[in-house]
């Protein structure tokens, strides 16, 4: 073989591995757009799932948070309408506390409101009876008729007016032989008496009365005690 026919044949291969060459990077060339818009879908995909992810996960993490400040609040409430209730069921007994006092003074004021009126009166009471204990029952007679009316008089007026008193509430001490009061009884002096128990009464020297069960006036009396 001729050094030019060599020379053709060698020309022939090049240019044939030319065109395979240039064919392969066209090739190339025509996918690679593609290659870079799927790497590019790729990141967008990517970082729009990331995107998506982080409200999601700032979500989760703020959630404890929440769940702690609406539990710290619903402790507060729960706090505040204890005490509210606590104050509510003080002012409650207060109020009926004062209405209870209340209506006691009330019915006091109503019971006790005459007890000035009928310490007056007592002393009426005590001249009408010194005035029928200081008549001599010996000269009530049918022949003295003027001194007999009298003392009647005097007896129904001092019976009517003690009915009075018991319909109002007022009623006598005459504590004789009772045990000495101090409530009830002021005692004037204490002396040895035969036959009397030491320590109760042995003499009234004016007549007590109560009002409504409150000792009104006591009684003025003397008291037994041991011979010494």
């Amino acid at each position: 073989i001729s050094y030019s026919a060599i020379t053709v044949k060698m020309a022939s291969w090049c240019v044939r591995s030319m065109r395979q060459s240039y064919c392969a990077v066209a090739v190339h060339l025509r996918v690679s757009p593609r290659l870079f818009c799927s790497v590019a879908q790729k990141k967008n995909s990517k970082s729009s799932s990331e995107e998506d992810q982080s409200p999601a996960l700032d979500e989760q993490k703020s959630e404890p948070a929440v769940e702690n400040s609406l539990a710290e609040e619903k402790a507060r409430l729960e706090e505040q309408l204890k005490e509210t209730i606590d104050k509510y069921k003080r002012a409650l007994a207060d109020t009926e506390n004062l209405r209870q006092r209340s209506q006691k003074l009330v019915e006091e004021a109503k019971l006790f409101g005459i007890q000035s009126f009928c310490k007056d009166l007592l002393e009426v009471a005590d001249i009408l009876e010194k005035a029928t204990e200081s008549v001599p029952k010996e000269e009530i007679k049918d022949q003295n008729p003027h001194l007999k009316n009298l003392y009647e008089g005097l007896i129904m007026t001092e019976t009517q007016m003690q009915k009075v008193f018991r319909k109002h509430g007022l009623v006598k001490i005459n504590p004789v032989g009772a045990k000495f009061d101090p409530y009830e009884h002021e005692a004037l002096f204490h002396t040895p008496m035969e036959g009397k128990e030491p320590g109760t009464v042995a003499l009234v020297t004016k007549i007590g009365y109560k009002l409504h069960g409150r000792t009104l006036r006591p009684a003025l009396v003397g008291v037994a005690k041991e011979a010494s």
